[in-house]
């Protein structure tokens, strides 16, 4: 009977942990219908009469964000985001909640190629204690009397990879991993429940 119970718990648990990421996308895609989808054609039909057709409120959505992302990559909408900046840095609680979104905003456009800020991944070795910290490389500097080659990296701290530390370390102090920015950012950002399987150069 004990070995039963034993068994029997086991293949539960493994169930569970099965469908725990279907339960999230289902309860996602819930989501999206419910406040995006729904809403935006109830919202439309106020002035025109639109057939409600599954996904349309979220296309909706998509197209405009599109079309916010080419207004604000030219130069009116960066002035327009200055403007918008500078007032919100005079009103006490529009500051902090707009400074965290911004925070939260400069960690998402890490993993946009356009705008990639980090070159690439990296572990830096903390001398000999055997502890590596996962930083991003963002320059290299080249010392002119060692011909050696230091490195500008941000070590960032999780869960917020868009704040951190900006270290200065010798390349030969540093591991290439052979993960992406964006494996790299997933594992900080879950603290490293989710995180590449292996490192890929030898240390």
């Amino acid at each position: 009977m004990k070995n039963f119970i034993t068994h029997a718990r086991m293949y539960i648990f493994r169930g569970l942990i099965g469908i725990i990421p279907i339960l999230l996308c289902a309860f996602a895609l819930q989501l999206l219908y419910v406040l995006i989808d729904k809403r935006i054609v109830g919202f439309l039909n106020n002035f025109i009469q639109v057939r409600h057709i599954p996904g349309l409120g979220v296309l909706l959505v998509l197209i405009f964000l599109y079309l916010l992302g080419l207004i604000l990559s030219n130069i009116v909408g960066r002035q327009f985001l200055r403007f918008i900046d500078g007032i919100s840095q005079r009103i006490p609680l529009i500051k902090t909640i707009y400074g965290i979104g911004k925070q939260l905003s400069h960690g998402l456009s890490a993993v946009d190629s356009e705008k990639q800020a980090f070159k690439k991944a990296v572990l830096v070795k903390l001398n000999d204690t055997g502890i590596m910290v996962p930083a991003f490389v963002m320059n290299s500097l080249i010392d002119p009397k060692t011909k050696e080659e230091y490195l500008f990296v941000l070590a960032p701290t999780a869960p917020t990879p868009g704040s951190g530390f900006v270290l200065v370390v010798k390349a030969s102090q540093t591991v290439d991993p052979g993960w992406t920015i964006e494996e790299t950012l997933k594992a900080i950002v879950s603290v490293g429940i989710i995180a590449p399987k292996e490192i890929k150069e030898k240390i």
